[in-house]
């Protein structure tokens, strides 16, 4: 195990560099998702078969796809972009399907009534869904939206093997590949990298669904 002492710091930028792309695909598949969950229910035709077509492509093609399509053919089409930056692209749009069925499934999850109340006292459909329904459904959404979180942060690690770099996968290829260091060390390290990540998500996240359990 002296590997991960003498490159401990290696380990240490990995760590923040898969922050880094969680952080941005964070923020980036939870901003697309929603969208995408107000179209699935939105009262406009075009808007619901875009976000449901959408997401039925995005839900059955496996990640690498994404991450090939972001990654070789923007370039290709004119987007030119660092790798890290398409990297978090694909990601986002991969866990964006993915977001919306869960914010989607809250929203189906409240009563009707409180849709049709709200329209009643004068409300336009985004009024009701952002002052009414939404507030509802994010207390039903917590759980299996903490599950996508933590697979997304598990998929980062698809990410830099599209040679994002700077990240854990990058540290434990370089120096298994490069510097020639026995894999079990090396992955070990990754993994208590990877762990460090998903162990306080997942603990946090149960807190949240607990108090949120309570005020329903």
């Amino acid at each position: 195990m002296d590997v991960l002492v003498d490159n401990f710091d290696l380990f240490v930028g990995g760590f923040l560099g898969s922050l880094r792309i969680i952080a941005y695909s964070l923020v980036g598949s939870l901003v697309l998702g929603a969208i995408l969950a107000m179209m699935r229910v939105s009262p406009v035709a075009p808007l619901r078969q875009f976000g449901s077509g959408y997401v039925s492509v995005v839900r059955n093609s496996p990640l690498t796809v994404m991450l090939f399509f972001t990654a070789f053919v923007l370039p290709e089409l004119g987007f030119n972009r660092p790798f890290f930056q398409l990297g978090v692209i694909g990601l986002s749009l991969y866990t964006a399907a993915f977001v919306c069925e869960a914010i989607r499934s809250g929203i189906n999850a409240v009563p009707d009534g409180q849709a049709e109340a709200a329209r009643a006292i004068g409300l336009t459909f985004s009024q009701s869904l952002g002052s009414v329904v939404m507030p509802q459904a994010l207390r039903t959404v917590v759980p299996p939206l903490g599950s996508v979180v933590i697979a997304m942060m598990k998929n980062s690690a698809i990410v830099g093997a599209f040679g994002v770099g700077g990240d854990l996968y990058s540290v434990g290829s370089r120096l298994t590949s490069a510097q020639g260091f026995a894999a079990l060390p090396v992955l070990t390290g990754v993994l208590l990298g990877y762990l460090a990540i998903t162990l306080p998500t997942a603990a946090i996240l149960s807190r949240i669904e607990e108090k949120v359990a309570i005020v329903r």
